[in-house]
């Protein structure tokens, strides 16, 4: 089929890139059964393959062309998202997703629930009348940890936050507590929203914000 495709180009001036589409072969399949060398731009697109493989292979199919492309751009390679894409659907190769992380705050079934204070108005034009409370589950090489943090939505500022190995009311109440110490110890009708709570903020419910 190659010495086809190059008669025609020699003989008829049948332009070989023309050839190889009508007949379904790739043009650096032709280059290289041709002579057997390939061009230049051949050669790069081949290694350009095998190297976007490795990688592909290395990172146990989880990376997807964006995170190749910055690994072949650190190894000196000058190429685009777009082509690292187009080999990888070249070449049958497609990240696999990641498994939807369970969230780490979810309220106990059967258990009494604060009231809706925020009715999905979520801004705030002033401090100390909307804070938010948030836990995050970090993993680290020697085990899970979890940080909670309040964040006053007026000023988009963290006043408190705790980080300890378990996710818990004591690690929620210590990034409270810290919140309240800084806004100067009395924070009289802030509502402390968070995945499963809001309340008055005030000294004899403090822990219940958790």
């Amino acid at each position: 089929m190659a010495a086809l495709i190059a008669a025609q180009r020699d003989e008829h001036g049948i332009p070989a890139a023309l050839a190889c589409r009508a007949l379904g072969v790739s043009r650096s399949w032709f280059y290289k059964h041709e002579d057997g060398a390939l061009p230049p731009r051949a050669v790069r697109h081949e290694q350009l393959k095998a190297e976007v493989k490795r990688l592909f292979a290395a990172h146990e199919g989880k990376y997807g062309s964006p995170r190749i492309t910055a690994d072949l751009r650190d190894e000196g390679w000058a190429v685009s998202t777009n082509t690292v894409a187009a080999v990888m659907r070249e070449q049958g190769l497609a990240a696999r997703r990641k498994k939807k992380r369970k969230s780490s705050t979810r309220p106990g079934k059967g258990r009494w629930q604060a009231p809706d204070l925020v009715q999905r108005d979520f801004p705030a034009t002033e401090i100390n009348v909307k804070w938010y409370g948030d836990g995050t589950e970090i993993c680290t090489d020697e085990g899970k940890l979890y940080l909670a943090s309040v964040l006053d939505v007026a000023s988009r500022r963290v006043l408190g936050f705790a980080l300890s190995e378990h996710h818990d009311a004591e690690l929620a109440y210590g990034a409270l507590a810290m919140a309240v110490a800084v806004r100067g110890g009395q924070v009289p009708g802030v509502i402390m929203h968070t995945d499963y709570a809001e309340v008055d903020v005030k000294p004899e419910n403090l822990r219940m914000a958790c």
